[in-house]
């Protein structure tokens, strides 16, 4: 019961959240929430550290961007064609690495990531450097403008929670309980008689596929495209994101995407007002220092919460019942 008034409550709060907050900010934060989740399905309920998600993030948001803008794409069918193109390079990717286990397996995502950055880096639609530009909106269905922020944004909260909706299913139902138990125990998982690899690849393929959505949404709010999704560094983001949230939680990745993302957004805000009630000026530069100060949250969060916010306050109110 009281999931359920918690969802409630997170709903509502969703719904009205526009009137209050950028839409553009918030769209954002919805489809880095996803892609957080999407990560954390694969290492938090599967065991599998993969340092190539920047690969099906970035991939499927130039593949989705190139089918709206040059192919004339509807919105719809671009972020389907971009969810599919993040399946698909997680297939490949899956198969070679999957073979492999532990830093041979992060190891091999991360080169094979880093291949498909020179793909996209040298290849003429992705516009190189300079990424790939004006990338329309268009309408959904042929009929929803999505011109209109606030309208975009419902849309992109539809899709948030429905990828949201189907990690939790996936998780909870038996192929989730095989993912975990190859997590906890493989040898014991191989010898019940799990085909243990067949499992990794569809956990992988479903990670890379829902990481897919995420980037092709980002793309179509923001109209563009950069190498900085595709760069190993996203992967990196995403990592944190998940680790300072909570690993193997539900919400976790959710609120570790919230809280790295508003620092990046609002952290020479915060200084700002810091400096002005301080009379400090050193506090206007903290702007600039957001790689400086994710770092010591992170060094915070392996010391003091090694099972992340959300695992830890689960921890912590599970002991007091």
């Amino acid at each position: 019961m009281n999931k359920k008034i918690g969802i409630v409550i997170a709903l509502a709060v969703l719904l009205v959240a526009p009137q209050l907050v950028y839409p553009i900010l918030l769209m954002k934060l919805l489809c880095f929430a996803l892609f957080a989740c999407a990560f954390n399905l694969l290492i938090g309920f599967t065991g599998l550290l993969s340092f190539g998600h920047a690969a099906f993030f970035g991939g499927a948001g130039y593949i989705a961007g190139w089918a709206m803008r040059d192919k004339g794409l509807t919105p719809e069918l671009g972020i389907l064609l971009g969810m599919l193109a993040g399946a698909v390079i997680g297939l490949v990717m899956g198969m070679l690495a999957i073979r492999r286990q532990g830093i041979y397996f992060t190891m091999i995502t991360l080169a094979l990531a880093q291949m498909l950055y020179f793909v996209f880096l040298q290849a003429k639609f992705t516009g190189g450097e300079d990424g790939l530009q004006q990338v329309p909106r268009g309408k959904l269905l042929g009929m929803l403008d999505l011109s209109s922020d606030l309208t975009l944004y419902y849309v992109v909260l539809f899709i948030a929670v429905a990828g949201f909706a189907l990690i939790v299913r996936t998780v909870h139902s038996p192929f989730g309980q095989v993912l975990k138990a190859v997590k906890e125990n493989e040898p014991r998982a191989v010898s019940l008689g799990y085909d243990v690899d067949r499992y990794k690849l569809l956990a992988f393929v479903l990670s890379a596929a829902l990481s897919g959505l995420a980037g092709a949404t980002k793309t179509l709010v923001l109209g563009f495209e950069t190498l900085t999704d595709v760069h190993w560094t996203m992967s990196g983001l995403v990592v944190l994101m998940t680790l300072v949230g909570g690993l193997g939680t539900i919400t976790g990745p959710i609120v570790g995407a919230v809280i790295i993302l508003l620092l990046e957004n609002k952290l020479g805000d915060l200084g700002d007002l810091l400096a002005r009630i301080t009379t400090v000026d050193w506090f206007h530069s903290l702007g600039e220092s957001i790689t400086i100060v994710t770092g010591l949250i992170f060094i915070v969060c392996v010391l003091a919460f090694r099972r992340g916010i959300v695992g830890e306050i689960g921890a912590r109110l599970g002991k007091r019942s």
